[in-house]
């Protein structure tokens, strides 16, 4: 058990060095070449960290695990939009504007609901259904970099070379998703050595994935990159239901059980009341943090 808590110990270490890398790198792009760090966040960080959610949901589909899949997801999901942004927002209050909310938390909402129709109808997903799930992210993108508005938009710059910004970010998400896997790993470890119930260890698997978007957020709003930090939360929850489910089902199909709706529409509802937070203060203060932190408590209990 002792190496175990040492191999934690280990992974929490590369998130918290791979996230500082990530932050630099894709602060350094974005100012290179004139983008939004925000839609920096939601397109590469988001897309690079979920890459944990990816892998699982295609070995998940190869080996007919699809409720492995859709409860990764939920899990991870879940515990980002209540933990991410309540730890987030208790390190410095999270500012951002009631047009991005609308953008890129409609985004979000609208993700998810396709899962649920996905998932609850039919008994799983079929590759068709995946392509299209995936074919819908890239136009999601391809939507949001057209109108694009640069707000927030910082000059270019060329304080550092691309080759040099390109490769902390890619060393940095190296670092973050390897980070992810040793902690999910151990994690699961520990729970089979402790005796806790098998939906436990689920919890864990999608807590630990988690973790890797909440330590690039954090660290980017300790270096007053607030854009990336809520790009990345909700960029990664549209990532996850549309593109790492629709890569596994495209893969190999995924076969779910009943039952498994009520989680995605508490996910749903919960994302639902951050963003109304978001929305209604253009802002989560430190007493919003707190009940997106309770938000989170339901879900375990799901």
């Amino acid at each position: 058990m002792l190496a175990t808590v040492a191999s934690l110990v280990v992974a929490v270490g590369m998130l918290v060095f791979g996230g500082d890398r990530a932050v630099d790198g894709t602060s350094a792009l974005a100012r290179r070449y004139g983008v939004s760090t925000f839609f920096v966040g939601i397109t590469v960080v988001a897309v690079g960290s979920s890459l944990p959610e990816i892998a699982t949901a295609v070995y998940g589909s190869l080996y007919g695990a699809g409720d492995l899949v859709v409860g990764h997801i939920v899990g991870s999901a879940t515990s980002q939009i209540t933990l991410g942004i309540g730890v987030v927002a208790l390190v410095g209050p999270l500012v951002v504007s009631r047009g991005k909310v609308a953008a890129y938390g409609g985004g979000m909402l609208a993700a998810m609901a396709v899962m649920g129709v996905l998932v609850a109808t039919g008994g799983g997903v079929t590759h068709l259904e995946g392509v299209v799930a995936v074919a819908l992210y890239v136009v999601f993108l391809a939507v949001l970099y057209e109108h694009e508005d640069y707000e927030g938009l910082t000059e270019r710059t060329r304080d550092t070379t691309r080759a040099r910004a390109a490769l902390r970010t890619v060393v940095g998400l190296a670092l973050v998703v390897a980070g992810g896997h040793v902690l999910v790993s151990s994690g699961r470890t520990l729970a089979v050595e402790t005796g806790v119930p098998t939906y436990l260890v689920g919890v864990v698997t999608g807590l630990g994935t988690t973790l890797p978007e909440i330590t690039v957020a954090v660290l980017a709003v300790r270096r007053d990159r607030e854009g990336i930090a809520v790009g990345t939360l909700l960029g990664s929850n549209i990532t996850d239901p549309l593109f790492s489910l629709g890569v596994g089902a495209a893969v190999g199909g995924l076969t779910v059980s009943d039952g498994l709706f009520l989680p995605i529409a508490y996910m749903t509802a919960a994302s639902a009341v951050v963003l109304a937070l978001l929305a209604r203060e253009g802002a989560v203060t430190r007493r919003g943090a707190l009940a997106c932190l309770v938000l989170y408590l339901p879900a375990v209990l799901l």
